[in-house]
Order: C-alpha cells, then structure tokens, then sequence
C-alpha cells in the first residue's frame, strides 16, 4: 500500500525572533528563486565534467552524479571518495556559469540592511561562486563570512561535522541563531543544534518535493517570500525595541 507523501508544513507569520543574533543563510536558491535557472548551469557542467573526466557517455554520467548526490550530499564529495578527485578543478569548472541571469532585489537587500546581527552564507558550492552571486544580486555588503565547502574541508551539508566546523569557526551560539534553506533536509542537523530554522519554500524548485522528508519537526518556521518574511521580523522586533 503506497503512503501519501508528507505534507508540508503551511508558511506562517515571521515572529520576532528577539534572541537571533546570527543569520546564517544557505545560497543557491534561497538568496535568489529558482526560478532564475541559474543553478540548472551548474547542473550540466557537472555532468558534462563527469562525462570528460572519467570517459563516460552524458547520460552515463547524470546517473552517476545523481547517484552520488544522494550518497553522499554533494556529487563532489561522491568523486572524492570514490575516485580520488582533487576538488579545485571540479569547484572550478561546475562554477564557471554565466551569473547574469539574477536580478537584485531591492526588498531583500533593504531588509538584509535593517536585521540586527551577522549574517553568513554557508554554502555547499565554492567561495568563489558565492561571491560571484552576491555581488550579481548585489548582496555582498550585508555578509560578514562566507563558509564555504573548502572550509567545511569538503564535507557537505547536511553532514553534523560542516555545521559543527561552521559554529566553531565563526563563534556562532547555536542557540541564538538563524538557518535559512531551500533544502528541509539541511535544516535537520540546525535544529538539532539549536537553531532557529526557515524552510525558504519555491515552487519553481523542482527538487524540494522529491527530497522532503518524512519527519519535518525540524522545520520551525516556513516562507515563500524570503525578503517580505524577514520585513514581518524587522518590523515585529521594532514594535517591541522602538
């Protein structure tokens, strides 16, 4: 008998949050909407290096990609382990994509500018390319860190010791911070950390369904519109600290 998938949890009023002080934000397509197409590039270079690198037919190396990613987190770390690939060719070539498909948004820059605290992207993909798309969006001047899969020493999210490397590194109390993400599964070991954490909910992201978990008790808080719910927690924070 087939079970029905989860469902998933109804996005909510943003509370305030008083205790947050760091923000941690994950980047491809929760900074910017799916929508923008940009990390389908990124997608097929993956393939297309895979395909070069160990002399594989294209859908030969999909397959093996695919197969990676859900072995391991992150197709990269498939190809480490397994092949004894060095990564900064990989990181190289996966994020050498043309970043002027996103579009900045005002509304997210300006409430990244009014929301107390440090912010940090924490990011599966390479420095490089996160600092390519913040500057695209426009977004750089907010970031006080990015941690990145090099610092993470190549062991992706949703892995415990990435996030443990990332508090550590950058002194951040679990306890008084923030995890946003498009993915819920990356948000498991937040919680289980102490974190706050944001379900950064696109419908154009064609992948979130397939990958929901069962168990979505480690999702606090749900948004489809990342720049009006950090608005509702500006403003609910100024209601109380005018």
């Amino acid at each position: 008998m087939e079970t029905a998938p989860p469902t998933p949890p109804t996005a909510i009023s943003p509370p305030r949050l008083d205790h947050v002080e760091s923000w941690i934000f994950d980047l491809d397509n929760t900074l910017y909407p799916a929508s923008c197409s940009l990390f389908p590039q990124i997608d097929r270079r993956m393939r297309q290096f895979i395909a070069e690198t160990l002399h594989l037919s294209l859908d030969e190396a999909f397959a093996l990609q695919k197969r990676y990613y859900r072995e391991y987190g992150t197709t990269l770390r498939g190809l480490m382990l397994v092949h004894q690939l060095e990564p900064a060719e990989f990181l190289a070539y996966v994020h050498d994509i043309d970043c002027t498909v996103l579009r900045a948004d005002p509304r997210l820059d300006a409430a990244l500018l009014d929301l107390d605290g440090r912010k940090i992207v924490f990011t599966n993909g390479s420095e490089r390319h996160a600092v390519n798309v913040l500057e695209q969006l426009g977004l750089s001047r907010h970031f006080d860190a990015i941690f990145d899969i090099r610092a993470a020493d190549y062991i992706p999210k949703p892995n415990v010791e990435s996030y443990a490397r990332l508090t550590l590194r950058h002194a951040v109390d679990a306890r008084a911070a923030a995890m946003f993400e498009d993915l819920p599964r990356n948000l498991a070991p937040a919680a289980a950390a102490g974190m706050t954490t944001v379900w950064v909910r696109d419908a154009g992201h064609v992948h979130w369904a397939a990958e929901l978990p069962e168990d979505l008790s480690h999702v606090h808080h749900v948004t489809d519109d990342l720049a009006g719910w950090l608005e509702g927690v500006i403003a609910a924070r100024q209601a109380r600290f005018p």
